[in-house]
């Protein structure tokens, strides 16, 4: 998330609550989709993190970013922790260990996400070169160790750090360790938000295995091929996971409320001040009663901020958020929404989905989740392997694409964004692609992994 929402209207009744998830609907028409994509940065001549401070440090280049840009700064008291375009262009973040992230505006196309890609990484290397920086575009760090890796100057994330321990033994690795890339997709109705939710979490394990690229913990491989899937499954277990709930009768707003208030808080934020309160209960605020801040009153900020610290493989807000992939190379970038928008836009195509995987029961789709990070696509349910499943799952997303003819001025539909996805189901992911590199031309090293990225656009 780029930065908290600002909205102080009271919250007076829990209807609110799922009046709030209601306002999120629009016409098929209107439909957009977003997508976020993190890096890690690094020094080009020492492959180390880059810290906060400092001349070539993460502040100079937001600053650098923002003198480029001219977007506004987003501030954590006295730091500068992002930017935001007032116009509606997007954000750029920080994750807890540097992961420079763009939060990319709702666009209708991907033909316009490509281009502001293009124009972010342009700016960026542009930015980032005269400090001697460059970016890892991988699941997770290759070779920092966690104590390595430097601690962002933000509130939030302060709160996090002492809480994840308490409850996972890998909370940490998330915060400083993984990114990913994500699309973010809209619903025109309740109904069609749960159809949505239902085919994406299903099939958040497919994702997950063709954009695995985390196979490297430490300067070795860790026997994984998506390291950030394993690890999220013991970060928290009370705001992860696969939602079996979203798939029983009775599903809706409503019921997710339901979920979101039993999830446990992390912060109020009042002013510049986040107030520690993790662990506490949504409830209680609600009713005035939050033990940390006697009387304090619940309001629509603080539910949309409370929303963003869920973290299930699918993530509803006013949008859907697809969250099962690593980040991989910049047509990886791109494959995933145009992946997420052929499959979930097209009618035809998301109904045919749900005939593929409405029989998979709660046990299945839980076991495939849990076997994907190790195996990738020869993780299988019900007898078929994701590897076949994803032939005809993108062929579904290809139909999709093509229905919607959205094209280009060269005359290009979508479709061919989806061309890497392809090349993959037929060989190999990202992942098992590094590791025969690793085994082989970069002699067991994985520093030739920092000089993929450079220069950033060589791979549009």
């Amino acid at each position: 998330m780029a930065r908290d929402v600002s909205d102080s209207t009271l919250i007076t009744s829990r209807a609110e609550l799922v009046a709030w998830f209601n306002e999120g609907m629009k016409p098929p028409a209107d439909f957009k989709v977003g997508t976020e994509h993190e890096k890690f940065p690094f020094y080009r001549s020492s492959h180390e993190p880059v810290p906060y401070e400092g001349d070539r440090g993460i502040k100079a280049l937001l600053d650098g970013m923002q003198a480029r840009l001219n977007w506004e700064p987003i501030l954590d008291r006295e730091h500068i922790i992002g930017l935001f375009d007032e116009k509606g262009g997007g954000a750029i973040s920080l994750e807890p260990g540097g992961q420079f992230e763009l939060s990319g505006a709702p666009l209708a196309t991907i033909h316009e996400t490509r281009e502001e890609l293009e124009h972010h990484f342009k700016a960026l290397d542009s930015v980032a070169e005269p400090l001697g920086i460059g970016f890892l575009l991988i699941g997770m760090t290759p070779k920092w160790r966690r104590e390595d890796v430097p601690v962002m100057p933000k509130q939030r994330y302060d709160i996090m750090r002492r809480y994840m321990p308490k409850v996972g033994t890998r909370g940490l690795d998330m915060m400083f360790r993984t990114s990913t890339v994500q699309a973010n997709l809209d619903y025109s109705s309740e109904a069609d938000m749960v159809l949505k939710m239902r085919v994406a979490i299903a099939l958040q394990p497919l994702l997950t295995a063709l954009f695995a690229n985390s196979p490297f913990t430490d300067g070795k491989p860790n026997g994984l091929l998506s390291a950030r899937s394993e690890i999220w499954r013991d970060t928290d277990k009370a705001r992860a996971g696969m939602l079996p709930f979203v798939f029983e009768d009775g599903m809706g707003f409503d019921r997710y409320v339901d979920y979101a208030l039993d999830v446990p808080m992390y912060f109020v934020k009042r002013g510049e001040v986040y107030h520690d309160v993790a662990g506490a209960s949504f409830r209680d605020l609600l009713a005035g009663r939050l033990p940390q801040l006697p009387g304090e009153r619940a309001t629509l900020s603080d539910w949309a901020n409370h929303l963003s610290t869920i973290f299930p493989e699918v993530r509803l807000k006013r949008y859907l958020e697809m969250r099962g992939a690593d980040v991989g190379p910049l047509p990886l970038c791109l494959a995933l929404p145009a992946f997420c928008v052929g499959l979930l836009y097209d009618t035809a195509s998301l109904e045919s989905a749900w005939d593929l995987v409405k029989s998979w029961s709660v046990e299945e789709r839980q076991t495939l989740r849990d076997d994907v990070p190790r195996l990738g696509l020869k993780a299988s349910v019900k007898g078929r392997s994701l590897r076949e499943i994803g032939v005809d799952v993108l062929a579904l997303a290809r139909a999709g694409l093509k229905a919607r003819a959205r094209l280009d001025e060269a005359g290009d539909d979508e479709t061919h964004f989806l061309d890497p996805l392809d090349a993959i189901i037929a060989g190999q992911s990202e992942a098992e692609r590094l590791l025969s590199l690793y085994d082989g031309a970069w002699g067991q090293s994985v520093d030739p992994l920092f000089d993929l990225g450079s220069p950033v656009l060589a791979a549009v």
